[in-house]
């Protein structure tokens, strides 16, 4: 059997047990190896078992142990550890505090202060849910009992918590960079314009929603003076510090971003201890957390490793480069096409579960029209973001459905994503149309 056929079947093999909900690390690794073993079965003509035993237990005992031990792949840990730690610590949940003390007098003041802190949380922890499930916790219930709409308290908090996806630290960035070669520092520097350029955006949407609809957040009563709101804004410097030290170090070539990590995990454990916020307990905690969160993540990356060995042995990529270069598409109509896969796929995958499935097929396409692998790496990781508040499967919005409860049902919090998906979209457009926004960080840091 041809081998692109196999890895036509492969593919259509894995989109059926991912729609039966069979895990996705299972799914890339089995049909892979099966997919695999067929390959080297049928290569002497007939099919001779035998002699695909060894070479399909080399590929898939390789691929996943040169995954794990990749001196990149070390970031996850480091910066899931800090997201947890610095949590634990109360550093995250002050950069919310201190945008709440400054806004609390402006019309959705609350609102706007929950996506801000959602930035800020992001800047630090690299994972979207993390950021959506934490700051659900915080600002939602808060946002309830001053009478805002459920559909604007539920919404806001988890159309910010996408952020973490683009602003880095972002784990997403991170298996981008893993698997594409690219640099991650890069990716790290290009996410950030496209990150504070969603911000806005958002607290944009927010000001236009209040101002047309203004009993869906109701002014509060509650005042603070200049003395408090400097106070506020002073303890956030934690979380600014290790900010600074992120980018920072990496703009200004200080720190690898694995470097960087780690001097961030050892700060803010320090200044935790310091502030007598943070106990062994909780520092256990999250050494626990970091573990379960962090092997889930390197199993289904040493598996999709496995996955995008078995589709280079296929020769599928080059198929298809070739049939879409006879096509002869343009750059536009490419990335529209493209735009549209992950969109739909966004609807019903998780982010990770879309990139490794992905990526081994658009990365050969993306090269034969040279387009910069930095900037594409964006404008994927914008695409995952915007699947994480898409119907029916919105995995942000089941994530603060989870969190407030009977308070505002799903059809409520989609029925509020609505309009900062529209902010999204033209913030994708944006990236798409001029790269330089994308690429204007990473150029000048060279």
């Amino acid at each position: 059997m041809d081998p692109a056929t196999i890895g036509m079947i492969a593919f259509a093999a894995v989109l059926v047990m991912l729609a039966l909900r069979v895990p996705i690390g299972f799914t890339l690794a089995s049909v892979a190896t099966v997919g695999a073993f067929f390959i080297y079965a049928f290569r002497s003509g007939s099919f001779a078992p035998e002699r695909a035993i060894k070479p399909t237990s080399s590929m898939v005992f390789s691929n996943s142990y040169d995954l794990v031990h990749s001196y990149d792949l070390s970031m996850i840990p480091l910066f899931v550890a800090l997201g947890h730690i610095a949590y634990k610590a109360d550093i995250t949940t002050k950069i919310y505090y201190a945008a709440k003390v400054w806004l609390t007098k402006l019309p959705g003041g609350v609102a706007m202060a929950s996506v801000m802190g959602c930035g800020g949380f992001s800047a630090i922890t690299g994972s979207s849910i993390a950021c959506a499930s934490t700051m659900g916790k915080i600002c939602t219930p808060e946002m309830l009992r001053m009478g805002y709409d459920p559909r604007l308290a539920t919404a806001s908090v988890a159309a910010g918590g996408t952020l973490g996806s683009l602003i880095p630290p972002s784990v997403l960035f991170i298996i981008y960079g893993i698997f594409t070669e690219t640099s991650i520092s890069s990716l790290f520097l290009a996410g950030i314009l496209p990150g504070l350029l969603t911000l806005a955006g958002f607290v944009l949407v927010i000001a236009v929603w209040v101002w047309t609809r203004p009993e869906v957040a109701p002014p509060t009563d509650q005042r603070f003076t200049a003395r408090e709101r400097w106070i506020a804004a002073w303890e956030s410097w934690p979380a600014v510090l290790l900010f600074i030290v992120i980018i920072g170090g990496i703009y200004g070539g200080i720190f690898t971003a694995t470097e960087a990590a780690a001097v961030c995990v050892t700060a803010a454990t320090l200044i935790g201890f310091a502030q007598r916020k943070l106990s062994l307990a909780d520092l256990w905690e999250a050494v626990k957390e970091t573990c379960i969160q962090t092997s889930a993540i390197f199993l289904i990356a040493a598996c999709a490793k496995i996955f995008v060995a078995f589709i280079a042995l296929t020769g599928v990529a080059p198929v298809i480069v070739q049939a879409v270069t006879d096509a002869q598409l343009s750059v536009v109509m490419l990335m529209l096409c493209i735009a549209v896969i992950y969109l739909l796929l966004g609807m019903f995958l998780d982010p990770i579960g879309i990139m490794v499935l992905t990526l081994p097929l658009m990365i050969p396409l993306v090269e034969s029209y040279d387009l910069n692998l930095i900037w594409f790496g964006v404008v994927v990781i914008k695409l995952l973001e915007i699947g994480l508040i898409t119907p029916p499967v919105g995995l942000n919005v089941f994530v603060i459905a989870n969190v407030v409860g009977r308070d505002a049902p799903i059809d409520k919090i989609f029925a509020g994503i609505t309009r900062f998906l529209s902010v999204d979209v033209i913030v994708l457009g944006l990236i798409m149309a001029f790269p330089i926004i994308s690429l204007l960080i990473p150029m000048a840091a060279r």
